[in-house]
């Protein structure tokens, strides 16, 4: 099961609200660390998302090219 966007984003803002509310420098890096792995699959997956929508506009824009031409033949 592919995680999207929204669920790793999540995940960073919960891990930057533990950061602002950590009183140990440990806990505050790591939770940092965490905020900061969670954001780039965040990036990740939206960059991902956009790579298969433009993949789908393009099939599909082929597709509509493809019936066209069996239509004029």
């Amino acid at each position: 099961m592919s995680q999207t966007y929204e669920f790793y984003s999540t995940r960073a803002k919960e891990a930057a609200a533990e950061a602002k509310a950590a009183t140990l420098d440990n806990v505050r890096e790591r939770a940092l660390r965490s905020e900061k792995t969670w954001r780039a699959l965040a990036d990740q997956a939206r960059s991902v998302a956009k790579k298969r929508e433009k993949i789908e506009r393009e099939k599909a824009a082929q597709r509509e090219a493809e019936a066209q031409d069996e239509a004029a033949a």
